[in-house]
């Protein structure tokens, strides 16, 4: 399909030339198209080469050399080949089969190992997962025990990894890696991608990679839409080697009580209803078949018809899921079933797994649903005449309505799509029929037909009765159970600042479209996220002014130097910053919640006579010299540069701005008294930045109305005028990093004549 994108600039041919030949590390792709696939944007990407490259079964195709058609030469090179094996003949699972996961998927592998737990199994399904560029682990359940599966970077690595795991489940979404050649210019945009993508991107190469694997014996491909000429050649490999490929375009298979792929057979209710839990003796095998002839179509099928044409859409199982719901219904239920799934050339047939039925002792009949288009059913017409099957064989083909349209009709899939008279659905029930297959007169017949082959096996002897097991019950996830109602479960944080789960963030119940609305700013964002509270608009700007004038005090404070020392060692942002940040503390800006504390507990000292119990406070003199005799220095006073004669400018823009704004500025006036009576003491200990902020903030606190006194108590308490120290500095601290690094700074080493050595 077309792109509606426009294109941005066109190249011209010189541009082209000079993107020739990056086969190597790195490929260059051109996108010409954008479709949606399971609601992910899929690129369609060509490369660019002077010549017809293979990659792991895909041919590359050149942009300029427009008389080679690619998939013309991989037709004709499959057509030269003759196979020299065939498909495995056998049973292909048991209770111990073990897969790779190709693609992380969580739902289809936590549905793959519930089954497992369902049937008994000691062992997980799943050995390992295969996810292009990433190793570790995944944690999943097994019943009720949380197992670590392990993830591989490679299909090459997880093989070497798991040698009994012989079966590979590929959820690679990537559709189609390389499309009809077409000019440069014709481009929308270009990528550049690293070579070990196209395994990942493509589920044609990955699938010829794990075909290739010694370990591995059956490939199923869930992907719909891989290009012919790939899936060609991966029958053609296959056959040559004695491997299976299941599908592309497939929900997977079964082998009831042993193993299942992916999202086969749905939920483990479904599982449970159609008694897949343990083995039957019904052999089942299907096509795919679609609902969007139903959509379109309503009026001209029955209800019972519209089941027979439902479609997974290669992933859901639907029809096989209807189809093992009526099995179970009327026999004792299902030994194997496979979807072989829908698209023109599947990797195997509907008559290689009847004929491998065939020689399984415990399948002792077979259901096989086709569908209209394609001459897939005509194979097994020929091995039934051939009297190569043994055993009841009962089929339905769908698509009997077809004919009711005067075009032609595809039912979704690549090969529900009717040809010529030979590809309908009644030319294909005919011919089964005549062969020996029990075929009905309609769908609505076929579970009859299924009942009746059954039990005529039953008289016969020939199936005896199945015994029946109590399933185990599949422990419920916890988020499944809640959502039920069935449990509650106490949550491990509580957050009462903030909520993300809406349609938008909100802090303190403010909408974040709110704030930026009303033109708020990041004191707003403060008093919302640090007070839950709205403050009024000279609070919120007495907040930005402290961060302001505490953003940065030079390179030579502590916390700076440190800083400088970290980044010009060549740590990175975050290292930079925390090694300042940590000299935060009592003798570098952390003392302001301690002058807030200790100024507050002065002046709001209640007097000794309980009769009263009245506010009387500290005189200066006795708050000073109390502390004096605790050995305590007093926070907020004490500065090494500044003296009584050159004041910090800050402190004093600070205290202009309260009392222009603030309606109360009894702790500051307090806390100038103090310095008035320490600077008598000594011309040094005049009042900090320290100071000005945590007595300030107590006015802001107590003058605004908006805080109880227990409030105020907590919020001195717990540090949160610190917390305005750390935040400001903070972004001198950065700036201090950037700085080093633009400058491009070596290793920091102390001067040794500023150190004194001594003994």
């Amino acid at each position: 399909m077309a792109s509606d994108v426009e294109p941005h600039a066109k190249m011209n041919e010189s541009d082209e030339e000079g993107l020739k030949g990056l086969f190597c590390e790195w490929t260059l792709v051109i996108v010409h198209e954008i479709m949606m696939m399971d609601q992910i944007c899929i690129w369609i990407l060509e490369s660019i080469s002077g010549e017809i490259y293979p990659f792991q079964g895909i041919f590359c195709s050149p942009v300029h050399k427009k008389e080679k058609n690619v998939n013309d030469l991989a037709t004709r090179d499959l057509e030269r080949r003759v196979p020299i094996g065939a498909m495995a003949t056998g049973q292909l699972f048991s209770k111990t089969t073990q897969a790779l996961f190709y693609n992380y998927k969580q739902l289809p592998i936590q549905r793959m190992l519930d089954f497992d737990f369902l049937c008994g199994r000691e062992t997980p399904s799943v050995a390992g997962i295969i996810n292009p560029g990433s190793e570790g682990f995944q944690k999943l359940f097994f019943g009720q025990e949380e197992i670590a599966i392990p993830v591989h970077s490679t299909i090459e690595a997880a093989s070497a990894a798991h040698p009994t795991a012989d079966v590979f489940i590929n959820f690679a979404s990537f559709r189609r890696l390389v499309g009809p050649s077409r000019n440069i210019s014709d481009a929308y945009f270009l990528i550049l991608l690293p070579s070990y993508l196209f395994d990942f991107l493509s589920a044609a190469a990955s699938s010829m990679a794990a075909l290739k694997q010694p370990t591995i014996r059956v490939v199923a491909i869930i992907a719909e839409g891989v290009p012919e000429s790939d899936t060609k050649q991966l029958i053609a490999y296959a056959k040559a080697n004695n491997k299976v490929v299941i599908g592309p375009a497939t929900v997977g298979g079964i082998q009831a009580g042993a193993f299942k792929i992916g999202d086969t057979a749905g939920t483990i209710d479904n599982i449970i209803q159609c008694k897949l839990y343990r083995p039957g003796s019904v052999g089942f095998v299907s096509k795919s078949v679609s609902d969007h002839f139903k959509a379109s179509h309503p009026s001209l099928c029955s209800l019972s018809l519209l089941q027979a044409i439902r479609c997974d859409n290669g992933h859901k199982g639907g029809m096989s899921n209807e189809l093992y719901n009526t099995i179970a219904r009327v026999t004792d239920g299902i030994y194997e079933g496979i979807a072989i799934g829908g698209d023109v050339f599947p990797g195997s047939t509907l008559s290689d797994h009847v004929l491998r039925f065939n020689n399984i002792p415990q399948v002792k009949m077979m259901v096989v649903l086709g569908e209209l288009g394609g001459r897939d059913e005509y194979s097994l017409v020929e091995a039934l005449k051939q009297e190569k099957i043994n055993k009841p064989v009962v089929a339905w083909v769908s698509g009997t309505c077809a004919r009711l349209f005067k075009s032609e009709v595809q039912f979704g899939h690549a090969g529900a799509k009717s040809g010529g008279e030979m590809e309908s659905a009644q030319a294909k029930n005919e011919a089964l029929r005549e062969a020996g297959a029990v075929v009905p007169t309609s769908f609505e017949a076929f579970e009859g037909a299924i009942k009746e082959t059954f039990e005529k096996l039953v008289e016969g002897g020939k199936i005896t009765a199945v015994k029946e097991v109590i399933p185990p019950q599949i422990p419920e996830d916890l988020n499944t159970a809640i959502k039920s109602g069935k449990v509650r479960a106490p949550t491990h944080i509580i957050s009462t600042i903030s909520d993300d789960r809406g349609e938008e963030p909100t802090y303190a119940g403010v909408p974040m479209s709110s704030i930026v609305e009303q033109g708020l700013g990041v004191g707003d964002v403060i008093s919302l996220l640090w007070f839950k509270r709205s403050l009024p608009r000279y609070c919120t700007r007495f907040i930005e002014i402290c961060i302001m004038l505490c953003a940065d005090h030079g390179p030579c404070v502590s916390g700076a130097h440190n800083t400088i020392v970290t980044a010009r060692a060549g740590k990175d942002l975050v290292s930079s910053l925390v090694s300042g940040l940590l000299t935060i503390g009592p003798r570098f800006g952390g003392a302001i919640d301690d002058a807030a504390r200790y100024f507050k507990d002065a002046y709001d000292k209640v007097s000794c006579n309980v009769l009263l119990s009245v506010p009387e406070g500290l005189t200066p003199y006795e708050f000073v010299e109390s502390m004096k005799k605790k050995g305590i220095r007093v926070p907020g006073i004490g500065h090494r540069i500044k003296r009584g004669d050159n004041r910090d400018q800050r402190v004093e823009l600070l205290q202009r701005f309260a009392r222009s704004n603030f309606p109360s500025v009894k702790y500051m006036e307090y806390a100038v008294e103090v310095e008035t009576y320490t600077l008598s003491k000594a011309n040094n200990l005049v009042m900090n930045v320290d100071g000005a902020i945590g007595s300030l903030f107590l006015d802001l606190l107590a003058g605004s109305g908006m805080f109880t006194k227990q409030e105020i108590e907590e919020i001195v308490g717990i540090g949160y005028l610190n917390g305005l120290f750390v935040l400001a500095r903070s972004i001198g601290l950065i700036g201090h990093t950037f700085d080093q690094k633009r400058l491009k700074q070596p290793l920091y080493r102390h001067p040794w004549e500023d150190v004194l050595y001594t003994k």
